[in-house]
This record gives structure tokens, C-alpha cells and sequence, in this order.
């Protein structure tokens, strides 16, 4: 079901629970305050100021357990004319058993029986066991927010896209990553069929793109799969050469897992990326993994070896986008990347 967020209350003594609050299934309930105890109605819990939002419904501050239902402000939709972006909630499995879920956001001009170009966003997480790997982290019910360098505004282009598409890393933390790059490239395979499975996408019109760890996984999915169209990356590293002293979760050093650092550096298999692909990194990065000599190598190394590419440097940024010049400029290069090599007509559904 996603995140739906409740409030209870324990009693020290004996341990028992009272629930004072639980989401409901078609909306988001968000626990903010407990409100003045002379507004209680008799002897109940006291009342409570809780956020509610919905796919549609901005959040809202309601006063509840009164008996009644105070809505405390009336924020309306910042953007009506956008109120159709159709939004769902996707589980599926991994060819080996482990669940996986993604967030599906359709554009407001979507058709129903259209197949549409797909962007899968992503970041790789570390986990020890395939059941906590396979819980939802969603929050499927909240309402959808379109701000600064968000992949969701690419629905505005006519593009959907599955956000924060789960690609976990499973095992052993001491060699899980040895396996990187089978696991994130079944957990993009099992994505595109899930989307595929729902009659919006085109299989043959997919990009991924990431931030940071997750534009080190795009790399990767492009250099060792060609499940994808297209590819953006930003702010990632490619070449873990570079950070021999550890990465993410990754406890080894270079000189002990020498293979691992090697095989998931995209770098070092710049030879087999044949899809392009666009590098956006910030000028300045001062993040210890992610300096801008990453992309810069991996750009030289494509342009090298005949591979489609685009550097774009971001100045003055460090690892995330602050100016509104940047936001904008970084939203009109992935459009225009997604539009040349991956937009066409629409398909019909009996097509994919």
C-alpha cells in the first residue's frame, strides 16, 4: 500500500495501544500537533492538528478529534491546469523473487491507449535481505509537487515517467557489490516490463536517468545492457579508481575488491555504451566522490571511441542546482536530449 502514515498511543504501564490517527487508502495523513486540551470534547484523546494531502489536493492543516473537522487553511492548487497528471503506484518482481515498486506519473495530455516515451529515474540502495529490500517506499497518495530540476517535469514534454523505480543492491555488505551490476541491470529490466504491462510505454522508447549514485547506475546500465534509448547522468562518477578508499556502502578498498572497482567503473567500459548520453555536473562539486573530472573523463573517453554525448557544466554549482538559470538550462537540455533520441510518434497499446 505505500507509506500511510499513524499515530498511537502506548500506556506505560501494561503496553497496550490506542490509535488516534492512521491514513486513510486514498489519501495522505501527516501528524503535526497536538492541539489545546481544552478543545477536547469529555474525557477522549486530545485533538490533533493533522496535514492531509491527496494525488490532487495540496496539503491542507486540519484540526480533528473534536467530534467534527476543522480544515485550518485552504492553500489551493498551485498549478490547476495541471491537475490531470495521472499518478500510480506499480509493484512488481525481480527475475529472482525480490518485490520492487516505482512510482508511474502520466502526463495530463496523456490518451488512453497511447504508448509513450519512458524516463525511469533512480538511486541504487544497499540492503542485507530481499524482504527489506522489497518494502514499499512510496507515499503513493501525496500530492505531486513540480519544482526546481524534478524529472516529473519532464510529463510536461509528454513524457512518462516511473520515479524513484527500485533498484536495490542485495547481500553480503562486504561483497554485495560485486553483483551491482547484474542486480540494477534485472531491476531495470523488470521496471520496463512492469510499465510496458500497463499499456502506457513504449519498450522501445525508454531512457533511465539519475543524480549522483543514480547517474553512476545509468552509466552502468547503458555500458551493460541495451534495454535503454537514451541515458541522462548527473553529477555521478564513472571512474572508481577515483575513490579508491570506499564508495557508498562499498567497505573495501580498490586494492582489495581491485575487480569490483573495475567492473563498475563505466570508464573502463566506455567501449560498450552505445546509447547516448547527456552529463550534466556542477562546475564547482566539492562532493569527494563526484568531482567534475568524472564526467569529464567519461565525456572524453565517449568522444574517443566515437560514442553520442553532451558535457553540459553548471557554473558556480556544486553537487545539487541552486540558480534558477541552472534549473531551467539543466530542464532544457534533458528535454532536448529526450527529444532527439527518444521521442517519436505515439504507439498504440496493442503495439508494445
Amino acid at each position: 500500500e505505500g507509506d500511510r502514515p499513524f499515530l498511537d498511543r502506548r500506556k506505560l504501564v501494561g503496553g497496550a495501544t490506542e490509535r488516534l490517527m492512521q491514513a486513510p487508502a486514498d489519501a495522505h495523513h501527516e501528524f503535526i500537533a497536538f492541539a489545546d486540551p481544552a478543545l477536547r470534547p469529555g474525557s477522549g484523546p486530545p485533538p490533533l492538528v493533522v496535514l492531509r494531502e491527496s494525488k490532487t489536493t495540496p496539503p491542507n492543516f486540519h484540526l480533528t478529534g473534536r467530534g467534527d473537522d476543522l480544515a485550518l487553511t485552504a492553500f489551493p492548487h498551485p498549478y490547476p491546469e495541471l491537475a490531470k497528471i495521472e499518478k500510480r503506484l506499480l509493484t512488481y518482481k525481480r527475475r529472482d523473487g525480490v518485490t520492487l515498486s516505482g512510482t508511474l506519473y502520466l502526463p495530463p495530455s496523456y490518451k488512453e491507449g497511447e504508448r509513450l516515451p519512458l524516463v525511469i529515474w533512480a538511486y541504487p540502495l544497499e540492503y542485507n535481505d530481499a524482504d527489506t529490500a522489497g518494502q514499499v517506499r512510496a507515499a503513493p497518495n501525496r500530492f505531486t509537487r513540480l519544482a526546481g530540476t524534478s524529472p516529473l517535469l519532464l510529463l510536461l514534454a509528454g513524457y512518462a515517467v516511473l520515479d524513484d523505480a527500485a533498484m536495490p543492491v542485495v547481500g553480503d555488505p562486504k561483497t554485495m557489490n560485486d553483483t551491482f551490476v547484474q542486480q540494477v541491470v534485472a531491476s531495470a529490466s523488470a521496471a520496463i516490463d512492469a510499465v510496458v504491462a500497463e499499456g502506457v510505454a513504449d519498450r522501445e522508447r525508454v531512457a533511465v536517468a539519475g543524480h549522483s549514485y543514480g547517474a553512476f547506475m545509468t552509466a552502468n546500465l547503458l555500458a551493460h545492457s541495451n534495454l535503454f534509448r537514451a541515458g541522462i547522468a548527473r553529477s555521478g562518477a564513472y571512474n572508481r579508481a577515483l575513490t579508491p578508499f570506499g564508495f557508498q556502502g562499498e567497505r573495501r578498498t580498490l586494492w582489495e575488491a581491485r575487480d569490483t572497482y573495475v567492473k563498475v567503473s563505466p570508464l573502463f567500459h566506455a567501449d560498450t555504451i552505445k546509447a547516448p548520453i547527456l552529463l550534466i555536473h556542477g562546475e564547482d562539486d566539492n562532493n569527494s566522490g563526484t568531482f567534475p573530472l568524472q564526467s569529464k573523463r567519461l565525456f572524453h573517453a565517449l568522444q574517443g571511441l566515437g560514442g553520442t554525448s553532451r558535457l553540459v557544466l553548471l557554473p558556480a554549482e556544486s553537487h545539487g542546482y541552486q540558480a534558477r538559470e541552472s534549473a531551467l538550462h539543466v530542464l532544457a537540455e534533458s528535454i532536448a536530449w529526450l527529444d532527439a533520441h527518444l521521442a517519436a510518434t505515439p504507439a498504440k497499446a496493442d503495439e508494445g
